[in-house]
């Protein structure tokens, strides 16, 4: 994503009145956006016109959301997916989690939350890419961009928000980070989040990257302030 050009937002919505609001709002907000009703029609554009983030309907005409998040994972394993979900198809936004999306938004949404989860995935996927493509901590070596951690021959798949977390650590190493400012920068601010999110993605993180988890060596806490990655 160039400097100055705004994030192209690929928007695949076939319900016209949701996908104008969200248009609307995301266009205001300064962004690209370029809307499609059908996973086929959406695919052939992304072909030719990468984009930063797609947002992607999981019901859909022809082909499905999930579908379209394969085709498109297949050819940028790295552009960020947000789901737009209904609330009860949890076992669609679980495929849609195993199948590389890298966050969902269960209708009905705010368009605030909506932008806050956008801008996360964005400055998120940016972290990711200013990271080294490989990164010793200790007995582990991370690759960030594939969000693959290796402890000698064995390998871990990373989560998208493990990863963000420890970009964003390690970008910032030796220097405090709040909870908050995590929360803003890998997850998106949203009304029923909280600082505890923080907390409990730092315990499985510590368990995958720390030889001693309970005593950590390299993601320290900072008593009423946040973390902070020490190398």
């Amino acid at each position: 994503m160039s400097e100055t050009a705004p994030a192209h937002i690929l928007l695949v919505e076939d319900d016209e009145t949701i996908a104008l609001g969200i248009k609307s709002a995301l266009e205001h907000a300064g962004y690209d956006v370029h809307h499609f009703d059908r996973g086929e029609t959406a695919l052939v554009h992304a072909e030719t016109h990468r984009p930063d983030i797609a947002l992607l309907d999981i019901m859909l005409p022809g082909i499905d959301g999930l579908e379209v998040l394969r085709g498109l994972k297949a050819r940028y394993s790295d552009v960020p997916v947000i789901l737009l979900t209904a609330r009860g198809e949890e076992d669609d936004r679980v495929a849609g989690l195993e199948s590389g999306a890298d966050d969902y938004v269960p209708k009905p949404f705010s368009m605030r939350e909506l932008i806050a989860r956008v801008r996360a995935r964005l400055r998120s996927a940016d972290t990711t890419k200013r990271s080294p493509e490989s990164v010793r901590v200790g007995e582990v070596e991370l690759d960030l961009r594939r969000r693959i951690l290796r402890r000698g021959s064995v390998e871990q798949r990373l989560t998208t928000h493990e990863a963000g977390v420890l970009a964003y650590l390690i970008e910032h190493q030796g220097r405090d980070v709040t909870r908050e400012e995590l929360l803003e920068n890998v997850w998106g601010y949203s009304p029923h989040m909280q600082t505890r999110t923080v907390d409990n993605q730092i315990l499985k993180l510590r368990k995958k990257v720390e030889k001693v988890p309970s005593d950590p060596r390299y993601i320290l806490t900072v008593h009423g302030i946040g973390y902070r990655f020490e190398p």
